[in-house]
């Protein structure tokens, strides 16, 4: 199999960036009064801004046969076929059929799974209302009003990010906890904050045995015995998202509480299913709904529109351009919206867990980057912490500015200052600021000549940073099912190009696997355990460091 970077497309691409490496944006930008017009693209009430990168019409042009190239378009009709397109796993990746109407018809191994979907929701929207209208009971006959959400990874990131973004609709009185960690502490100060009576605890794993999420799951059951409950209770507090229905049930959960998903549904892409649940729980099951709904219509844009107009495309092309001919092997998810704090995370996950692969589909090393570094926080946070990197630091690093044109907590004066920043910044990379214009700045300030020749090199701006603006009406669970859709459809369209499996993640496995040999030679607090020997040196040697600290503990 040739790889990507052997072909003319390619090649041309490289000598494009070469072309353009002495021209600025600010120069592209000054001969094309029309760039922002085409480089812009609508959909799903979602608008995208990707001029202020360094692109051309020959660029695009050249990325487009790049894409078609890698086969982009057949690779997305295998995907909505429900084709086992994880081909290491032999698995279809079929999260669209979880947000799909009835009728979609979406099929793996041609069984028609819309009809299972459709069911498991009705399913999750009975025991939603149950629950909010206080039907459903804890042991004491109060209602449950708090949910404790056990999971790890996709089982606790999406969620978490969605309930967060969704703050302003959270239904009055209900309260959401997430614990994914296995340090004691997360679930320890969760457990604090919670009154046994009116708990609910969602267990998310596909297989319930899961290591992080079963030992929380163990301890919060522990901890539920010890604080009123009775084995004969764990029903009426405890439900699982999962598939093994036997060691729910050895749990004590009720089987008609077990939620399923399936194994065309990625973990990383399994917020649409009954991993869901708690978004649904603490914001309503309608709202979970729009949720679903705006993703569906993302959907629909990414399998109909044009490449050329396709929004998940063309911001993947773009991501390929920046990593593999820019040079930018790190970049900026940055939301200038408090409620999506926790966006960057999720798509740390669903990105480099995607995409961090050195192997291709076809089991060779490829020849050309991969995903990149993912990173981020909220609003002006970053400005004041990472953003002097982004400005002036050695490397070029890409980012995605996202913002709602309206806040869905308007107050004074702030919303308007928040996104005079969210422009200023994108143009600030851009532009930058030469040395010219610089000691000019500071000869109207009345600055010495030698002083001006002391200062005016800390204070140029390279610019050329290249940066995607992203652009809502308001932040709501139709635009946010959008939003997410969009970073999915996008990331799967790079794996394309690249030619990798972005579906597996067998990178996870292998500190898994050690971590269960370490486990017995940890000592418990106050043991003593004899000296390690097993590993490399300077493992041994933490190993017995750890223990001969906890020896200490009584």
């Amino acid at each position: 199999m040739t790889g990507i970077s052997s072909t003319p497309q390619w090649n041309a691409l490289e000598n494009d960036a070469a072309g353009l490496a002495g021209m600025s944006l600010r120069t592209l930008f000054e001969g094309d009064p029309e760039r922002f017009a085409r480089y812009s693209i609508e959909a799903a009430g979602l608008f995208l801004d990707y001029a202020k990168n360094k692109l051309t019409d020959e660029v695009v042009d050249h990325l487009l046969a790049l894409a078609a190239a890698a086969d982009v378009e057949g690779r997305r009709a295998a995907m909505f076929a429900g084709e086992a397109i994880n081909v290491t796993e032999g698995r279809a990746v079929l999260h669209v059929a979880l947000r799909a109407a009835v009728t979609d018809g979406y099929k793996v191994a041609d069984v028609d799974v819309s009809a299972v979907v459709c069911a498991e929701l009705k399913k999750m929207q009975g025991f939603c209302r149950r629950v909010h209208q206080g039907a459903f009971k804890g042991y004491s006959g109060k209602a449950l009003d708090t949910v404790v959400n056990i999971g790890i990874g996709g089982s606790d990131l999406g969620p978490q990010m969605a309930t967060v973004a969704l703050q302003p609709y959270w239904i009055d009185g209900r309260r959401t906890f997430f614990v994914s960690n296995v340090d004691g502490q997360h679930l320890a100060d969760t457990l604090d904050a919670v009154d046994p009576e009116h708990t609910l605890f969602i267990v998310a794993s596909k297989t319930f045995t899961t290591q992080e999420t079963m030992t929380n799951a163990t301890s919060a059951r522990a901890w539920f015995l010890k604080n009123g409950g009775a084995e004969s209770d764990i029903a009426k507090h405890f439900i699982a998202l999962s598939t093994n229905a036997e060691a729910v049930a050895a749990f004590g959960i009720d089987r008609d509480n077990m939620f399923q998903f399936w194994d065309w549904v990625g973990g990383r892409y399994s917020l649409w299913s009954a991993i869901g649940l708690s978004i649904a729980l603490q914001a309503g099951f309608d709202n979970f709904e729009k949720l679903l709904a705006g993703a569906r219509r993302m959907d629909d844009h990414f399998k109909t529109a044009p490449l050329a107009q396709n929004m998940p495309v063309m911001l993947a092309l773009v991501g390929v351009w920046n990593r593999n001919f820019i040079g930018a092997a790190a970049h900026a998810i940055l939301p200038y919206d408090q409620h999506l704090a926790r966006l960057p995370a999720y798509l740390q996950q669903a990105d480099m867990e995607s995409n961090g692969k050195r192997v291709g589909a076809d089991g060779s090393d490829v020849a050309h980057a991969t995903g990149p570094v993912l990173f981020g926080e909220p609003g002006t946070n970053g400005q004041h912490a990472f953003y002097q990197l982004l400005h002036q630091g050695t490397d070029i690093v890409s980012a995605d500015f996202i913002a709602p044109a309206i806040s869905q907590r308007e107050l004074g004066d702030h919303h308007e200052k928040l996104l005079s920043n969210f422009l200023a910044q994108t143009e600030a990379l851009m532009c930058g600021k030469t040395e010219a214009e610089v000691r000019d700045e500071l000869s109207r300030e009345g600055m010495a000549d030698a002083e001006i020749d002391a200062l005016s090199p800390h204070k140029v701006f390279p610019g050329d940073r290249p940066t995607n603006s992203i652009l809502m009406e308001r932040l709501e669970p139709e635009t946010l099912g959008g939003l997410i859709a969009l970073y999915e459809h996008k990331i799967f369209v790079e794996g394309v190009i690249w030619g990798i499996n972005s579906f597996d993640q067998w990178g996870v496995e292998l500190g898994k696997v050690l971590a269960r040999n370490i486990l017995p030679e940890i000592a418990a607090a106050g043991e003593n355990k004899p000296q390690a020997t097993a590993h490399d040196a300077s493992t041994n040697g933490l190993i017995n460091k750890v223990n001969a600290m906890r020896g200490k503990v009584r």
